[in-house]
């Protein structure tokens, strides 16, 4: 028996290596994941570029072996290169990456077969059980199964090029930040023969992250890339998280550009292919994406943070696209999975058909101010959520939802608080109609969640 009730959270495993997660526990999980997957054949592993990969997935594809599945081992890859190879061979997935955490975590994100989710709720929940029971079923006279290696990174640039054509593009200067992350190894092949000139940053594929974190939400690490770009009188810059399955925009003048703003850019893209067409949103989304959504005759569905819950509502509606404001994008042709190099891909293209500069063809869809993601590290998120409810509860002109943590909105301005489903942290996202009033609406509501704990 152990306890892994911080490790597997709502969507993927994650932890550090090894004090949380160690071979042993991932060759445990490998054998729930095989008893999970009955009576698939085989299964795809991929791992990203950090030390404790090879190994952890070694140990995975053992557990799942034991339970008589064959192992298609592609090595280092992005997170939808695995997906992508999930799609294309119809069989489930395991990848190895902690995504934008540093160094020292490692975590396994799984899917069924066709890149279908596996969060708590299909599957996360039951592995969880069976480790903590030390209950672990084990597949009744099951030949082990064997393992062998496929490269799907040409496969993988070919399956986007075939989404997103920018072969006639106009040539762009495109600076390219991998931050030591997959993007490194993805980009080069994705990028190749375009009518681009790459200028790249820190593509060497580095696990200890020398530069910077492999986390683009946070401004410190875009810095470098912001410089660079208007150093190099680029047209864009672009850059990936860890394991690149994340694309955040710089635009010419070294601007960060919100991920709603490409969200709202590639929703126009797909509605105007396919009219009428639905398109998911986070609850952290800027207003202005359903805005523009009904605007453009596409129906828009507001969902909770997480892929796995994106997913689920992309099946339910048969959504052409779905953004989240932390840089994830998804799309039902790449198998409802998300893909920050096929966003990157649409970015480019909507520039390249473009006469102007980006910030010029994106000032259409960015319509509020707001606040960027801040995170506060608290004891008790969940005793701090309800004080702050306690304090807009019967508010003039103020709405709550518990959607995904605490909405509250207002006509001018609304905020979302929620705890991290990866990290022990509370997350708060303002937007309102002004600056002043976005100002005015975070400080009220910061000073309410040091005040809540404190108390």
């Amino acid at each position: 028996m152990r306890d892994v009730s911080g490790l597997i959270k709502a969507y993927d495993v994650r932890g550090v290596v090894p004090d949380e997660l160690d071979e042993a526990l991932a060759r445990d999980i490998g054998r729930c994941f095989g008893a999970l997957i009955q009576p698939a054949a085989a299964i795809v592993i991929g791992h990203d570029m950090r030390e404790s990969g090879p190994g952890l997935a070694a140990a995975f594809a053992d557990g799942v072996m034991s339970q008589g599945i064959d192992v298609i081992r592609i090595g280092l890859a992005s997170t939808d290169q695995l997906y992508f190879a999930s799609g294309k061979l119809d069989v489930p997935g395991a990848m190895f990456t902690a995504s934008h955490n540093p160094a020292r975590y490692n975590g396994i994100k799984m899917c069924y077969a066709g890149a279908k989710p596996v969060g708590q709720d299909t599957g996360l929940n039951q592995i969880k059980d069976w480790i903590t029971d030390g209950a672990i079923p084990e597949v009744a006279g099951a030949t082990p199964g064997t393992a062998r290696d496929q490269d799907m990174l040409t496969a993988y640039a070919q399956h986007l090029h075939s989404l997103v054509d920018i072969s006639a593009s106009r040539h762009l200067k495109v600076v390219v930040d991998a931050g030591n992350g997959m993007g490194g190894h993805t980009a080069p092949a994705v990028f190749k023969g375009l009518p681009l000139e790459i200028v790249p940053m820190y593509f060497e594929l580095d696990g200890s992250f020398p530069n910077h974190e492999a986390n683009p939400i946070e401004a410190a690490n875009v810095a470098d890339l912001r410089a660079r770009v208007v150093a190099e009188k680029a047209d864009i810059g672009l850059a990936f998280d860890g394991d690149a399955d994340r694309c955040f925009v710089i635009d010419e003048l070294g601007q960060i550009v919100s991920p709603s703003t490409i969200t709202a850019l590639v929703a126009a893209r797909e509605l105007r292919r396919e009219p009428g067409s639905t398109i998911i949103y986070n609850c952290i989304t800027s207003r202005a994406v359903p805005e523009i959504v009904r605007e453009l005759g596409g129906t828009p569905v507001r969902t909770r943070v997480g892929h796995s819950f994106i997913k689920a509502e992309m099946a339910r509606t048969g959504a052409i696209f779905g953004g989240e404001h932390s840089g994830h994008f998804y799309f039902r042709d790449f198998w409802k999975a998300d893909s920050g190099m096929l966003a990157a891909l649409h970015t480019l293209a909507a520039l390249g058909e473009y006469d102007g500069s980006l910030s010029e063809l994106l000032a259409q869809y960015s319509r509020y101010p707001s606040s960027g993601e801040i995170n506060s590290t608290v004891d008790d998120p969940q005793g701090v959520i309800a004080q702050v409810e306690k304090h807009y509860t019967g508010s003039e002109g103020v709405t709550l939802d518990h959607l995904d943590g605490l909405t509250v909105s207002h006509d001018a301005w609304w905020f979302n608080l929620r705890a991290s489903n990866t990290e022990p942290l509370l997350r708060l996202n303002v937007e309102a109609d002004d600056r002043s009033t976005m100002e005015r609406v975070r400080d009220e509501a910061l000073a309410l969640i040091t005040k809540g704990a404190t108390a």
